[in-house]
């Protein structure tokens, strides 16, 4: 039998070829961050800029506790392996395997929280970072803390009360380890978003507030926090895809070692991070990540031409059948659309960041999406569209009607998303020789909007309000997405 991943096991591996091992012993890592949501992306992403950071500088602070979220799937993953695992980056024609050493404890709210708070209270943490995907936040329509989950309203009663209850929400554990900190008198910290959020740190920096306004005895809690703790603003980017079987084998063979915590990702890897830390923090400039004092540019041109193409062939690659991104991108009709949203619609509403040729940003993200290795499924990418769409693709149509244009090219993604939605809803929807339900945290109203009548389907999906807003008084917009379902999408 192989044996698998660990401390006792990963020397082992000294040698291999195309296989990179931790050049700092794990074991001499301190832990001074903790990460919320440890799947795929944080462990290809944050995980490793954080390794070679610590690298680079030889600085041993800053080990990471990761906190998984829904599910103990993933701690049960990396215990056993002491938090090794592995990355596995496959280029067009390229692969290679590396060990990342630096999660150093791995932790489930539902059986570890009182280990979390504990951490999040320590001295020698000084950075929280967080990758909850955009419904993880738990916001209302209006951007706010919804008040109303059962999970967050669990953890602020919770907080007010200060029993001892697993932490059910990513904002409430968040609130509570601020909490512990702010009685331990542990000094400053720095909570870093890493969510596809338009303004990100912001954003979480308001829904803190606001929680924290709500909740009984909070008003110290609230002033520390408003005078302690800082939330810069990021943008991220690499494809994460899901490990499939194949890799898990593939890298078996590389690493000779089991790997059950391996994930997959693509050669290409970008961390923009706003330069507003509270205090210490690890070199990640040193391991290639930008620190700026404005987020903005990067992360709106990110958002509006990456993830909103990225969610354009989903749904038109899902509604032709295919099962990859990489299938839907080599469709020429599809890039077609691609390339038509991003040039007429997106690129007009877009100043260049420094250093940022966006023409090319575009061509170099049309070849990313077409490595056929990284197997990001379209369905993967097509979930939660009812929270993606206004980071992605609602902004830019905003601000085109703003400027007096009717932005076709975006409804069509948008007519898109609809045709998507009526096809899983009403069990039509077959990808890859399967059928595909509807996955959204929204799936009972948008089913409920999307079965009734081919007349008037735009219209009413449109006004589905915690999705679009006010953009379904717009009959320019309404127009041209009636347009689209008519005609350049098939239902």
């Amino acid at each position: 039998m192989t044996p698998r991943l660990s401390l006792a096991t990963w020397r082992s591996a000294t040698g291999r070829p195309d296989v990179t091992l931790p050049a700092l012993d794990p074991e001499d890592l301190g832990t001074g961050i903790v990460h919320l949501g440890l799947g795929a992306f944080h462990r290809a992403h944050q995980a490793v800029l954080t390794e070679d950071a610590a690298t680079a500088t030889g600085d041993v602070r800053w080990g990471i506790l990761g906190v998984t979220q829904r599910s103990a799937r993933v701690a049960d993953q990396l215990a056993p392996q002491d938090g090794l695992y592995g990355v596995l980056t496959k280029g067009t024609t390229e692969t290679s395997l590396r060990v990342v050493g630096t999660v150093r404890g791995v932790a489930f709210p539902g059986a570890d929280t009182e280990r979390v708070l504990a951490t999040i209270a320590a001295p020698t943490t000084h950075v929280v970072t967080l990758t909850v995907t955009e419904k993880g936040y738990r916001r209302a329509t209006g951007g706010g803390p919804d008040l109303t989950d059962p999970d967050l309203a669990a953890d602020l009663a919770a907080l007010a009360s200060g029993a001892d209850a697993p932490a059910r929400s990513p904002i409430g554990l968040l609130v509570r380890g601020l909490a512990r900190r702010h009685r331990a008198d542990a000094g400053p910290l720095t909570v870093v978003c890493c969510d596809n959020l338009s303004d990100n740190g912001a954003v979480l920096a308001a829904l803190v507030d606001a929680v924290l306004a709500v909740t009984p005895g909070a008003r110290p809690l609230r002033d520390w926090v408003a005078g302690s703790v800082r939330f810069p603003s990021t943008m991220v980017d690499r494809i994460v895809p899901a490990t499939a079987p194949a890799h898990r084998a593939e890298a078996e063979s590389l690493l000779g070692l089991v790997d059950e915590g391996l994930v997959v990702g693509e050669p290409f890897s970008q961390w923009v991070v706003e330069d507003a830390f509270a205090g210490p923090r690890p070199a990640w400039e040193s391991a290639g990540a930008l620190l700026t004092h404005d987020v903005v540019p990067y992360e709106r041109a990110k958002l509006r031409i990456l993830n909103a193409s990225h969610s354009t062939l989903a749904y038109l690659g899902a509604l032709r059948g295919y099962a990859t991104i990489a299938q839907a991108v080599a469709d020429p009709d599809l890039a077609a659309t691609v390339r038509a949203l991003v040039d007429d619609d997106v690129l007009p509403t877009l100043a260049a960041p420094p250093g940022m040729d966006l023409e090319q940003y575009r061509d170099d993200v049309l070849a990313r999406f077409a490595n056929p290795h990284t197997g990001h499924t379209t369905v993967q990418v097509a979930m939660d569209g009812s929270q993606k769409l206004p980071q992605r693709l609602l902004g830019t149509v905003r601000d085109r009607l703003a400027a007096g244009a009717v932005p076709v090219a975006a409804a069509a993604t948008i007519a898109a998303w609809i045709a998507y939605v009526r096809a899983a809803s009403l069990g039509e929807l077959v990808v890859d020789g399967r059928a595909v339900a509807l996955d959204d945290p929204m799936a009972a109203v948008l089913a409920e909007a999307a079965r009734g009548p081919h007349d008037g389907l735009a219209e009413r999906m449109l006004a589905v309000e915690p999705v679009f807003g006010d953009l379904a008084g717009s009959a320019e917009l309404v127009g041209a997405v009636r347009s689209a379902l008519g005609g350049r999408v098939t239902l």
